[in-house]
């Protein structure tokens, strides 16, 4: 008699690798609990062509919407098999939104922001921006200014706020010069300059991948030359704080979504 199987869809930043480690991590727990095939197996989608046509077959129209968890069972195989269908992109929607058409249209096109922080921008900003252009990073916002307090304190990781003597290493130096920032757009932008920034520690970062721009320009942790977006909803809250005026081209789609 065959068993239920458990079909999911899901979407997430770098999902094919996320969710490839992911079950590898639950492979070797499975593992170690039983050598025999009582416990479930999985099995996913490997490419985003992959994705389209399994999806297509236990997923309708309707059901592929943002904010719904559909889960669908089916009795055609002897195994326990999970079928994972990643869907690839960065960002997400208010409303409801076909994935089907996500998936077809592709990554799409995101703001995030860069600060470089005082004593850098003045000496390095030609190389910057140079690299920036080689990474197909399109600059849609620009000012300099001076960061007061509240603001510098708002720029630092959750983690770093529990250690009072940290904040106010970070923002007195935050606030000891003019800093540039910038609001960068490309596909896949938040993730994009994260990936380029490397570790908030210079010395990490130099011992990763001197290549890290961190590696590069920063000296310490706490003047490590740049501050950049972690994640797309602090994308948005940083393109409101520092440019409330508006960008220098049409705002991204969900940007404005974000605002309704």
């Amino acid at each position: 008699m065959s068993s239920p199987v458990l079909v999911c869809a899901l979407r997430g930043i770098d999902a094919f690798p996320a969710l490839g480690a992911a079950l590898q991590r639950w492979t070797r727990g499975r593992d170690s609990l039983s050598t025999g095939d009582s416990l479930p197996q999985a099995l996913m989608a490997l490419t985003p062509e992959v994705t389209f046509r399994q999806a297509i077959l236990f997923f309708t129209e309707a059901d592929l919407v943002t904010g719904k968890a559909r889960f669908f069972f089916s009795e055609h195989t002897k195994l326990t098999q999970i079928y994972f269908s990643p869907l690839v992109g960065e960002s997400w929607r208010c409303r409801a939104e076909s994935l089907f058409s996500y998936l077809q249209a592709g990554a799409q096109v995101l703001c995030t922001v860069l600060l470089i922080k005082p004593g850098v921008w003045s000496r390095r900003l030609p190389g910057i921006l140079r690299n920036l252009h080689l990474q197909k990073f399109t600059v849609v916002g620009m000012k300099h200014l001076e960061l007061g307090a509240a603001a510098a304190s708002a720029l630092l990781p959750r983690e770093l706020l529990q250690d009072p003597a940290a904040v106010e290493a970070h923002c007195a130096y935050l606030t000891s010069g003019t800093a540039l920032v910038l609001c960068l757009q490309r596909p896949n932008a938040v993730k994009k300059l994260m990936d380029l920034l490397g570790p908030e520690d210079p010395q990490l970062a130099q011992a990763l991948d001197p290549c890290f721009w961190r590696a590069q320009y920063g000296t310490s942790t706490v003047q490590n030359g740049f501050y950049g977006s972690r994640s797309y909803p602090m994308a948005v809250r940083d393109v409101k704080l520092f440019f409330p005026e508006g960008l220098c081209c049409a705002q991204c789609q969900t940007v404005q979504e974000q605002e309704v």
